[in-house]
């Protein structure tokens, strides 16, 4: 499997952090914590996981986003999934979680142009 998953300071002040390739059961924690650690250092009023070039995700990987949006809540913080590929987008309309990770409106604008409603 390859991935790669990194953090970084916006010119905004959120934090990013950059997820590519597979969040998996080999991963997930390294997610998590990269989230804490972007917490924890910067206290960001924002935090956005860009997903662009994901291209995986299990259950233990829904639950490093959940663990991160944990953290970014304990400090206040908005925690939103950016660029997410349309099954990713499918996953967390699925599971629920797309209003906890800013896609909500996303989702039902998209939905109502589908539907021309």
């Amino acid at each position: 499997m390859d991935s790669s998953i990194t953090r970084s300071l916006d010119a905004d002040g959120s934090a990013v952090v950059t997820v590519v390739g597979e969040i998996d059961f080999s991963n997930a924690d390294e997610l998590a914590g990269c989230v804490r650690e972007a917490v924890t250092e910067w206290s960001p009023a924002t935090v956005r996981v860009d997903l662009r070039s994901a291209t995986f995700i299990d259950s233990t990987g829904l639950g490093a986003l959940i663990e991160g949006y944990r953290a970014a809540g304990e400090i206040e913080a908005r925690f939103l999934v950016v660029d997410p590929t349309p099954a990713f987008r499918r996953v967390l309309d699925v599971t629920g979680l797309c209003d906890f990770f800013g896609l909500g409106d996303v989702v039902e604008a998209e939905q109502t142009r589908a539907t021309g409603a």
